[in-house]
């Protein structure tokens, strides 16, 4: 009589392994080819002309970066709220050379400029010790042959270190969506760079109209002698040192051109004022301020009326920008590095600090207040404490 339990074990051996991955993933692997993959744009150019160069966008990226980086982390285990652990005295001082605040600014300005941000966790002993943000132009994401990436290389004065990518990385990876890439994602300096290049070309306009006499320019055409005769050549280089030296450059300023021996002068470009020089670039700066997310009231920009005052557009720009930012970041690192400690900890921010929200968090402290049949602990979990202590330990003891 054959044994039962071989023949289980036999059909079980004959079974292929159950697998479980994506249907596109060879095709993305195709695609790909494991080869590295460099971020499509040219970074050093948008850093140069959007945030080095570009006013608004300078202020636009420090303001986004300032602002969430001010935010407090509050840590949870649970529902229950920590004020004291490993992973928030790493997040208040991540490592020798910066404090939290200055890690995490760098780490949405990167966002802001390249659409993606790198953190690296030195861990010694398989214990979290310190973090650092990389550089997004040296990172490179090598895909594996699923066609995600498998590895990350940082690359620096010729040396190149690999990092391996997976669920336990020592590398976290944000980035901005982008519908035409699978690795990188999109800065807003790609989104504003028409508006950049146009602000940034009428500022050089004006310069040079200023530094040419703030006058636009002309020609001075030649009419007196015979037809066709021209200015000997003596008499063509005597005229261009004396314009250079007498008429050219903001000392000479309103001067008047002595023109002599059948000279006239022509206009061939258009004033400031044909051009609507002024609302041209206003309209580029609030193109720029639109991509970042930024109102253009809080940045000086005349002709928006979005908002009756600067507090609603501080209230727009905290709820519509620097809190989805700052959310999205807390998630990151509790999928990063919570697996890392015990407990079921989670990671979120403290807006009850942010002054530009204080109207919104009293209407809803007083609508929790007037709601009679929640319980204190409803609360205080409706408007985003965890239980007191005391209630704690009551029920852990209770148990």
């Amino acid at each position: 009589m054959p044994n039962p339990l071989a023949a289980l074990a036999g059909a079980l051996r004959r079974r292929a392994p159950e697998r479980k991955e994506s249907r596109v993933a060879p095709v993305i692997a195709l695609h790909m080819q494991g080869r590295p993959v460099w971020t499509p744009r040219d970074y050093a150019a948008l850093a140069e002309e959007g945030y080095r160069r570009n006013a608004v966008a300078y202020r636009c990226v420090r303001m986004i970066a300032e602002a969430a980086a001010s935010l407090p982390w509050l840590l949870y285990d649970g529902d229950r709220e920590l004020s004291e652990h490993p992973l928030l005295s790493l997040i208040e001082r991540p490592n020798g050379a910066q404090a939290g605040a200055d890690l995490f600014e760098s780490w949405y300005s990167f966002l802001q400029v390249a659409g993606n941000s790198y953190m690296e966790l030195v861990e010694v002993d398989s214990a979290p010790r310190e973090l650092y943000v990389l550089r997004p132009d040296r990172m490179k994401a090598v895909p594996g042959r699923n066609g995600w990436p498998e590895a990350y290389e940082y690359s620096v004065n010729g040396r190149v270190v690999t990092i391996p990518a997976g669920a336990r990385s020592a590398v976290l990876h944000m980035r901005l969506f982008n519908p035409v890439d699978d690795h990188y994602g999109q800065s807003p300096l790609e989104a504003a760079a028409c508006a950049i290049d146009i602000h940034n070309a009428a500022g050089s306009w004006n310069k040079a109209l200023l530094d040419n006499a703030a006058r636009p320019s002309g020609a001075l055409v030649y009419k007196g002698g015979e037809a066709g005769a021209n200015l000997t050549e003596d008499q063509f280089e005597r005229l261009k040192r004396e314009l250079a030296e007498n008429y050219q450059g903001a000392a000479n300023a309103g001067r008047p051109l002595l023109l002599e021996g059948g000279l006239d002068w022509t206009s061939m470009g258009l004033s400031p004022k044909d051009m609507d020089f002024i609302e041209a670039k206003h309209a580029a700066a609030r193109e720029i301020a639109l991509a970042f997310g930024v109102p253009p009231m809080l940045l000086g920009i005349p002709g928006d009326n979005t908002y009756a005052n600067m507090r609603e557009a501080n209230r727009a720009f905290w709820r519509g920008t620097v809190l989805p930012l700052a959310g999205r970041t807390a998630r990151a690192l509790t999928h990063w590095l919570g697996p890392r400690y015990e407990g079921k900890l989670r990671l979120w921010y403290d807006a009850d600090g942010v002054d530009a929200l204080s109207a919104d968090r009293d209407a809803l402290w007083a609508r929790v207040t007037r709601a009679d049949f929640l319980s204190d602990t409803e609360k205080r979990e409706a408007v985003g404490y965890g239980e007191r202590e005391k209630e704690v330990r009551r029920r852990a003891s209770s148990t």
